[in-house]
Formats: structure tokens, sequence, C-alpha cells
């Protein structure tokens, strides 16, 4: 038997255990749960069977089953508010569980073409931090440009306090006026004072999805002032102001650390991309570093050099104020 079907059957063998492991352990919390589905949704059973299912919502349904097993859901508990703060519509176990697949199928496949099984490690563990990059990215890039829309915001909260609208109707009004995600959030921030939380429940909560350090400063002053009295529309204009100003500066650190980010970007890729390129045109020459004692002591220290370095670059161009 060749070493790629031991992979197979091992690997699928694991997998069964583990299946069947997790499936005796929540059996009664399914059956509860298919229980409840069965008497509370035979309206949305019935229009699903009218329905054919797509073959999104086929991998969709299968996506939300693999996340429902103990172990994604324990894995997935510190990812879900990565995840809400990105709004990406899934689940942290959910998540995790398409995180174990590609991972696991690009090792597979990696294997299955070269027949490399360090090789075809090295991409599966590439596979499996892509995502989480993606996340952080997204994450990122909302917040930034939740951010530059808070000025605008309070601009128009403010206008509207002064001709006399409540805080929730300048709220809602910025909403009307103002486009993702900065709309999504005081939408939702709505919805939930009209379903009955409080004014000061539902601004923490907002604060607590976003997690913006600018909002914190906005909702704080409004809970001051909500709590002591003023004029909230003066406050208002004076916290956008403070916020424009944090932006420009932003901005200028920004400029000033480009230099210092492009040169922390091309460290960090370029002994990735020359050892993509080594192994392209002479892989015999570039696996002496795997395949003996003292090549793997100097990747090890190489590596160990790249992340401190890209962590010494990332600390003086991260300038907090």
């Amino acid at each position: 038997m060749d070493l790629y079907s031991i992979c197979i059957l091992v690997f699928s063998s694991v997998a069964l255990l583990i299946l069947g492991i997790d499936i005796i352990r929540n059996s009664d919390e399914r059956l509860i749960v298919t229980r409840i589905k069965r008497f509370a949704g035979e309206e949305n059973a019935t229009k699903s069977k009218k329905t054919p299912a797509s073959g999104k919502d086929f991998l969709r349904r299968i996506l939300t089953r693999a996340g429902d097993f103990s172990i994604t859901k324990k894995l997935g508990k510190n990812i879900d508010k990565k995840l809400e703060e990105a709004d990406i519509l899934l689940r942290g176990s959910e998540f995790v569980a398409m995180v174990m697949a590609i991972s696991i199928g690009t090792t597979l496949v990696f294997f299955t073409l070269t027949l490399k099984l360090l090789l075809s490690i090295i991409a599966g563990i590439t596979g499996a931090i892509i995502p989480f990059v993606i996340v952080s990215s997204t994450r990122q890039r909302r917040l930034d440009s939740f951010n530059s829309q808070i000025g605008d915001a309070l601009t128009i909260m403010s206008n509207s306090l002064r001709s006399g609208f409540s805080f929730i109707q300048s709220m809602d009004m910025v909403s009307k006026e103002l486009s993702d995600p900065i709309k999504k959030e005081f939408n939702r921030t709505i919805a939930e004072i009209n379903l009955g939380a409080t004014t000061e429940t539902a601004l923490l909560n907002l604060a607590k999805r976003v997690n913006s350090d600018d909002l914190d400063l906005i909702i704080t002053a409004v809970l001051i002032q909500r709590q002591v009295g003023g004029n909230l529309a003066e406050v208002l204009d004076n916290i956008a102001a403070a916020v424009r100003e944090r932006i420009r500066i932003k901005g200028e650190i920004r400029t000033l650390t480009a230099q210092g980010r492009i040169s922390g970007l091309i460290i960090g890729l370029l002994p990735v991309l020359l050892l993509a390129f080594m192994f392209t045109a002479n892989p015999g020459y570039i696996m002496e570093l795997f395949t003996t004692k003292t090549g793997l002591i100097m990747l090890t220290f190489a590596v160990l050099g790249q992340i401190i370095g890209l962590m010494i670059i990332k600390r003086i161009v991260d300038i907090q104020f």
C-alpha cells in the first residue's frame, strides 16, 4: 500500500471517530432542536419543499451542520466577535469548519499533485491562515470606513437636534442620509430601542459591535449628557471637530510611516517568494534546508528572525495616540 492510500485511510478513520464521538455527546441536544424545528417551522418546511434548493443553499446547510459540532463550537467562540466586526454573516463555528475544510482540501490536493508530504502540509497551513487574514483585513477596512463617516454623522445629528428632533430621530436621520457601514449599525441600534431596549443599553451594544475608539468617545459623552444634562448639539459639534482632527493626524502618520510599512512588506515577502522560486527552479538545492539537521536549524533561526523583524517594524510604524 502506497503512502497516499495510507494518508487517506488515516484521515478518514480520524474524521469518522471524531464525528461519532460528537454525535454521541450531542444526541440529546440535537433531538430537542429537531423537535422544536418540527413544531415551530412547519410552514417554512412546506415552503422549502415547494422551492427547489440551490447549490448555494445546499453548501450553506452543510456548513451549518459542520458548525453544530461541539469541537467547532468551542473553537469558534473567540472568532464570533471578529466576524461580527467584519460584518461577515457566519458563526464562529461555521468559520472554523470552513477553515478546516480548506486546510484539509488544500493538503490533499497538493499531495495528490506533488506527492510531497512536507510541501502539502505547508500548503494546508497556508490555506488555513488565509481566511483569518481576509477576516482581519475586512474588519479593519470596515472600521476605517465607519470612522471616516463619524464626522458627517455627528454634523447631521447636531443639526437635527437644533431643528427640534430627538436623539433617536437624529440617529434615524443619519441612517437615511449616510451609507453602510454606519447606516446598518445605526439601524440595528434603532431597532433595539424600538423592541424595548433602553437607549443606554442599545448605545453600549453599538460600541461593543463596532469596537471603535472614536465611537466609544461619542457614546461616553452622550451617556454623560443624558445623566447630567446640557447642550447635546454643542457637545456633538466639539466631538466632531476632535474626530476630524484625529483622522487628519492619522493620515499624516500613515504618510510619514509609509516607507517603513513598505520595507516590512518587502522583508516579509522576499524570502517566501525566493523560496517558491527555488522550489521551482532547483528543488534539490533548496531541499537541503528541509532534509538535513543543519538546514532545519538554519531555517528555524531564519523564520524566527523574520518574525522578530516584522514585529519590531510593526511596533515602530504603529503609533498610538
